[in-house]
């Protein structure tokens, strides 16, 4: 019979400290995210502020040649432990009732000038009047609520109908669709309160004419529910343009009412059938309906809000057998950040009183962030650098001479975890001579070659795009086919590899490149 008994163990467990979790949180942030939490800390912690003086100094980010050691990141112990583990809508009696029109304040409206001076904007005129800076007209971004808001202006509706009219721009998407059915619209403006039958078919009256009015303005097909009344809507504004003769705008009509998979195959022969139409004339319709816009407000989507902010800049240097590139952070990322001198000197003055330690700990949290963010930079510039040396070849001749590159390499190499390099290489963006990419680009498998030695698979891509690019489009290549090409280039790859590559690629099959 076994007595229980007491007995002392010695082990050894890892336990992440705030200051280690904060460490591999900002590490795994992207650029706007980063900003967004430096902004956050700047507001909450009053011993951190933004170091306003630039200096002249390139200080410990400058660029630096591939293969030289990149700037220190600090003791390794730290660095390694640290990462080895649209407007509301208004209210029905509002809707129904307003006394004057209602004015849109969709997003952007402060800045568009509908023969309105813009306030705070200054400017010379002959009478003295703010006048809007070129470069800011000239920069100025307007949105698909202001272009269709201006349409609805020059409608002069009453205001009911103004009302109902602003309410569905401000339900479209940014591709111009409408997500919610005026039904829906309508039982949303009535809220919970008692079920008013004749308030609710006058509001769904008002919204379903307003609907008519907005899929009415330009661009054609804006305020559609799906795709298929979107392609229905162009058609009829180019028949009624008279762009299209009346029998190609019947068939590309019947055409966009069946499944729409049908015409993602170009199934000729059955939409021909359903469509009561000449095989001839359906391939004429689906050519028609291919000229569409899918996305009506995809002209009016803001660049500048999908514009990549470059992390990691890499410059060439020298030329041919003597080229060098040389790697460096963007400065126009890195937050400028230091502790507050006064507030630190006031708190180490008097070290006594109410709430020290409190603000104690405040100050050595902003000690903390600065050197996280600083150690995260760091990170990032070693991380890069390591990648630029391993694929040199990639920035002088491009993306047929990626070489096969996997985390653990790169792990390896710098004395770090893999879950760490993942971290650095997502949502991180490098701008290179060959383009501006995400670090994770430069990582891919190899494929076995006939030498024995390995081929990168983001190079086996760019050759299937070349084949494609310059086959015949009559008779254009089978994967079978492409797998063929690659065995002559000594690559073996399966016919099933080089479907899945294609597809990443978004290149049709062979029998849909053939019809288009």
């Amino acid at each position: 019979m076994n007595r229980p008994t007491l007995a002392l163990r010695a082990s050894q467990q890892l336990a992440l400290t705030p200051q280690l979790q904060q460490s591999i949180r900002l590490l795994q942030l992207s650029t706007l995210e980063l900003a967004s939490e430096v902004e956050q800390m700047l507001a909450d912690n009053p011993f951190l502020e933004q170091d306003e003086d630039d200096g002249d100094a390139p200080g410990p980010h400058a660029a630096q040649p591939a293969g030289t050691p990149a700037a220190d990141a600090g003791p390794e112990g730290d660095a390694g432990a640290a990462h080895d583990g649209a407007a509301e809508p208004a209210e029905a009696s509002e809707l129904l009732g307003a006394a004057e029109p209602l004015e849109w304040e969709g997003e952007g409206a402060g800045d568009s000038d509908w023969g309105h001076d813009a306030p705070g904007r200054s400017g010379s005129s002959g009478d003295g009047e703010g006048e809007l800076d070129a470069l800011e007209l000239a920069s100025h971004h307007e949105t698909l609520a202001e272009h269709l808001t201006r349409q609805a202006l020059s409608l002069h509706l009453a205001p009911e109908d103004a009302a109902a009219l602003a309410l569905l721009i401000g339900s479209l998407n940014d591709d111009g669709y409408l997500m919610d059915a005026p039904a829906e619209l309508a039982d949303a403006l009535l809220g919970d309160g008692a079920w008013d039958p004749e308030r609710h078919a006058e509001l769904l009256h008002r919204l379903t004419v307003a609907l008519g009015l907005l899929q009415s303005m330009e661009p054609a097909g804006v305020g559609a529910r799906d795709l298929a009344e979107c392609l229905a809507l162009q058609l009829r504004a180019r028949q009624a343009l008279g762009q299209d003769d009346a029998e190609l705008t019947r068939v590309a009509l019947a055409v966009c009412r069946q499944p729409l998979d049908w015409l993602a195959r170009r199934d000729v022969r059955r939409l021909s059938h359903a469509c009561s139409a000449d095989e001839e004339a359906t391939r004429a319709a689906i050519a028609l309906i291919a000229r569409l816009e899918p996305k009506p407000g995809r002209r009016f989507a803001d660049v500048r809000r999908m514009a990549v902010v470059p992390d990691v800049i890499v410059k060439r240097g020298g030329s041919g057998a003597q080229q060098r590139f040389a790697v460096q952070l963007n400065p126009a990322v890195m937050p400028r950040l230091r502790v507050h001198e006064l507030y630190a000197g006031a708190l180490r003055t008097h070290r006594g009183g109410e709430g020290h330690p409190q603000l104690q700990a405040r100050l050595q949290e902003a000690r903390w962030f600065i050197k996280n963010v600083q150690q995260r930079f760091d990170t990032i510039l070693r991380v890069s650098d390591a990648i630029v040396q391993r694929q040199k070849n990639f920035f002088v001749h491009g993306e047929l001479a990626m070489r096969p590159l996997v985390l653990r390499d790169i792990a390896e190499e710098l004395g770090l975890h893999e879950s760490t390099i993942s971290r650095v290489t997502t949502a991180k963006y490098m701008a290179t001579p060959q383009g501006t990419y995400e670090l994770k680009y430069f990582f891919g498998s190899g494929l076995g070659t006939e030498t024995g030695g390995n081929a990168s698979s983001t190079a086996v891509r760019a050759l299937i795009r070349q084949f494609v690019a310059a086959e015949d489009p009559a008779k254009p290549l089978s994967d079978s086919k492409i797998a063929d090409l690659l065995k002559e280039q000594g690559i073996e790859c399966a016919r099933r590899t080089v479907a899945k590559y294609r597809e990443a690629l978004r290149i049709a099959p062979a029998n849909l490149r053939k019809t288009l």
